[in-house]
């Protein structure tokens, strides 16, 4: 995980109007901490947030990796499994540090596929590691290397040596690598606790980045687990006394690492969610106590504009050196911050003129698709604007420049390679969408952001679960952090913005229409024939299912999470989209439904953008794609009646 990765990208500006600090010692008698060990945990690269692959393409290939490292932990070694490209001879890996040379080691041969990378010698700084890989390959004699086919190091780990140092202020609480989250609320929670759950569930996802931090929220009326290594409990309740304090964890000699303390987090009904925001704020650093009470704390984002540039949006420079370089532009919507459409970018940057023995043009694709293409010219530079046709854009959109050379390049192309940069003062320019574009479940997060309300019902720790699960896996798919409220069904719907609502028993209010309802055995998937009828589709006997359902209502968006009287259905759909932060991602369609017993199921897709922009000002209307919805209609009622007629 790249350092600027971990930096938080909305700033949190707010008034530091009060920040009292209290000295108190955690517990006199606390557990003390034992002494560091030679054997110490071993975590993969996605467990310390990074989820590229580790690829080294060509002769000479370079990587940097950049990893957390919690106190008291050290790095010793680095294992991974080679997979060689072929007609590869011999390898060689070296790393780096800055301009410290820090080991070389010889790559393994065909029947050796593990190497073994020794880091006793790099530096640790703020809690961070970070080296450079580079590869040096020599192909079999007669071969050449094919440049597509890149030496991977797959299944990476890194082992520590020491034992995690227990935190015994505020400020240290969270630490570098957190593999889970158990937030404590009452039984019963009312409206500020679940709040400031849902809140801090969003916060720490967005704060820990691409690690796969799981999130738990459990009643108070339990006994609470003990931590393990590189987990931490945070119990939020309403009180008079409003501030974030360790509590010493009782020891436990059965265990073979030190007690974690947990924190409590209290507040007042208007200060519960003020505290909160302190243990994930920049200004968190400075609670360097086992107490802290924080002033009030307000979140500014700083989106970007409707003209911005691709070094705003995290793309400083993007460069490759090929025989036909290709670099890849990514259009992040959920970076911008909201929807968006009428894409247009200024592609600024340069190129190696070829050789006059050869042709090349500069061709433009996002989506497979050739959008542009022109002539290269003898100066090398580029500087042309680029439309994304509306239709091609998702929530993550990815141009892709190629410079595309044919002729007599030489042996291997190696008397030639060529450079192509994009430079990021290149200009994206947008408009806001409305609808979004692309509709439906692709719309989301950004048609949710900045803020995103959330509506729950009565059964309120058991909403403020599936609030905390919806909020943290649509901050998993947004780099910016998004603010929730959590408030009820009723002002959810009354309000103009962008909401979640949260609606386990069933859906009854009848001015709001679903793509997908139900009533009795007759499931309805509304508009998906060309005229905009609806289609239905009746069970018998019926089937209990839950959906999550994402549509555009006319004023705003809408992500709405349901079942037919089935809230347990509605819980295991929500753990299955929770075990796998891909899931959603790859989710395209109005709505996903699950039916028990069967993987969820994808329904249709949302009419296009012109006839929903034609229908704003007049009633709601509610678009599928016409095949496919019906298709997916039909084809959820033939699995559940085969399956219901086995049993």
């Amino acid at each position: 995980m790249p350092a600027e990765g971990r930096r938080r990208a909305v700033a949190l500006a707010g008034s530091f109007l009060s920040f009292a600090i209290v000295v108190a010692p955690v517990a006199a008698n606390a557990e003390p901490e034992p002494p560091p060990s030679a054997a110490g945990p071993t975590l993969t690269l996605p467990d310390l947030g990074w989820t590229a692959p580790l690829a080294f393409y060509g002769s000479q290939g370079t990587a940097e990796v950049t990893f957390p490292v919690p106190p008291g932990l050290t790095p010793a070694t680095l294992r991974a499994t080679v997979e060689m490209p072929v007609n590869v001879r011999s390898g060689t890996l070296s790393v780096m540090q800055r301009d410290r040379a820090l080991v070389r080691v010889p790559l393994p041969a065909d029947d050796e596929r593990t190497v073994e990378i020794p880091l006793e010698r790099v530096r640790v700084e703020d809690n961070a590691v970070t080296v450079t890989m580079r590869t040096y390959l020599v192909p079999e004699q007669g071969y050449c290397l094919d440049p597509t086919n890149p030496l991977r190091l797959a299944d990476a780990a890194v082992t520590f040596t020491g034992v995690e140092t227990v935190p015994s202020a505020v400020a240290d609480f969270l630490p570098p690598v957190l593999s889970k989250l158990t937030i404590a609320v009452p039984a019963g929670p009312n409206r500020a606790e679940s709040d400031a759950a849902v809140g801090l569930a969003t916060a720490v996802t967005a704060h820990y980045g691409q690690q796969p931090t799981e999130i738990s929220v459990v009643p108070l009326d339990r006994p609470l687990p003990r931590p393990a290594p590189f987990e931490r409990t945070v119990i939020i309740r309403q009180g008079p006394e409003s501030g974030l304090r360790l509590q010493a964890a009782p020891a436990d000699n059965r265990a073979d690492f030190p007690a974690v303390p947990t924190l409590q987090i209290s507040g007042s009904d208007n200060e519960l969610a003020n505290q909160t925001r302190l243990l994930t704020s920049d200004i968190g650093r400075l609670a360097v106590s086992s107490r802290a009470v924080a002033g009030p704390l307000t979140s500014t984002p700083q989106l970007a504009g409707d003209v911005t540039t691709l070094r705003e949006l995290g793309q400083p420079v993007v460069s490759a050196v090929a025989l036909s370089p290709q670099v890849s532009l990514g259009i992040d919507q959920t970076k911008i911050g909201r929807p968006v459409r009428s894409v247009r970018v200024r592609l600024i940057g340069s190129y190696t003129p070829p050789p006059n023995s050869v042709s090349a043009r500069l061709v433009a694709i996002v989506g497979g698709e050739t959008i542009d293409t022109w002539q290269v010219a003898p100066a090398g530079l580029i500087d042309r604007w680029v439309d994304v046709p509306d239709r091609l854009l998702q929530r993550y959109t990815t141009l892709g420049v190629v410079l595309n050379v044919a002729g007599n390049t030489g042996r291997c192309g190696e008397f030639q390679p060529l450079t192509l940069t994009i430079d990021g003062d290149s200009v994206v320019q947008s408009t806001v969408a409305v609808p979004p574009v692309p509709a439906g479940l692709q719309s989301l997060p950004q048609a949710l952001m900045p803020r995103m309300l959330v509506g729950i019902g009565s059964d309120a720790f058991a909403d403020t679960v599936r609030a905390a699960a919806i909020a943290v896996a649509m901050q998993r798919l947004s780099v910016l952090p998004i603010d929730t409220e959590v408030t009820s069904v009723d002002q959810a719907l009354r309000s103009p913005a962008p909401a979640v609502i949260i609606s386990a028993e069933g859906w009854t209010d009848s001015a709001v229409r679903l793509p997908v309802s139900s009533d009795g055995g007759r499931i309805t998937v509304n508009g998906v024939a060309d005229q905009g009828q609806s289609t239905t589709v009746t069970l018998d006997p019926e089937v209990k299912f839950a959906s999550l359902q994402a549509f555009f209502d006319g004023r705003r968006s809408l992500l709405v999470a349901t079942s037919n009287s089935a809230p347990a259905r509605l819980d295991e759909l929500l753990r299955w989209m929770s075990a796998d932060p891909r899931r959603f991602s790859a989710l395209d369609g109005v709505a996903v439904v699950a039916a028990p017993g069967r993987q969820p199921i994808v329904v249709g897709e949302q009419a296009g953008v012109a006839a929903v922009v034609a229908a704003r000002g007049r009633n709601p209307l509610w678009w599928a794609a016409g095949g496919a919805g019906l298709a997916a209609a039909v084809g959820v009622a033939w699995l559940m009646l085969r399956r219901k007629s086995r049993q």
